[in-house]
């Protein structure tokens, strides 16, 4: 599969040959599921705790003798039944991650790159180097690729800092480097930005 590299300006400087075994995959729907929902599964920070009746506070005296007083027996303040008693079975802090085989994982991702690529959302550029760490210059250089206002993953470099500063205050653009692409971001966004080398990188890593 070849694929054409631009530059910021729009203009056609080269092309880059892909591997046809990661870029024209079909999409296997039930590992992008399985995929997708153990990533967001492992987002989550699991501190939920509630307080059951042995951690409430409060005296641990019984409120009252348990016969001839005409009221329900009681031992302890702390009772689920009572306003501001302990909770029953409770959340308590817990992770939530999944295990995802990493066949698995590279196979959904192969497959979302190879859709997003079939319908030419998959854009290669030969730098993304930026003068500046200027978001409004920056998001001026993406309308000329014609992205502006859209949903941008950006994929390069961790050394790119001037790019991730310029991209990092506005919601619809995320920036990447291409050890950690995952399926989840390709999903969420509509268009993919990425240098030729991290595409490279990509082509050998999931071959």
């Amino acid at each position: 599969m070849k694929l054409d590299v631009k530059n910021w300006e729009n203009k056609v400087v080269g092309e880059v040959e892909l591997p046809d075994e990661v870029f024209s995959r079909e999409v296997a729907e039930h590992l992008v599921w399985e995929v997708v929902r153990a990533y967001l599964a492992s987002r989550r920070r699991g501190t939920h705790k509630t307080k059951e009746r042995g951690e409430v506070a409060g005296s641990g005296a019984k409120p009252w003798k348990q016969k001839h007083t005409g009221r329900a027996r009681a031992g302890t303040k702390k009772s689920p039944l009572w306003r501001s008693g302990g909770t029953v079975h409770g959340p308590r802090p817990r992770s939530y991650a999944m295990k995802v085989n990493k066949k698995a994982r590279r196979a959904a991702l192969r497959g979302v790159l190879s859709q997003r690529a079939a319908e030419g959302r998959l854009l290669v550029l030969d730098s993304m180097q930026i003068d500046e760490p200027k978001t409004r210059g920056f998001i001026t250089q993406l309308g000329q690729l014609g992205l502006d206002g859209q949903k941008v993953l950006l994929v390069d470099g961790l050394e790119n800092i001037n790019l991730h500063l310029a991209s990092r205050n506005r919601p619809e653009l995320k920036m990447l480097d291409a050890a950690s692409l995952n399926t989840y971001e390709v999903l969420n966004h509509r268009w993919i930005v990425v240098s030729e080398p991290a595409v490279r990188s990509l082509a050998e890593v999931l071959s």
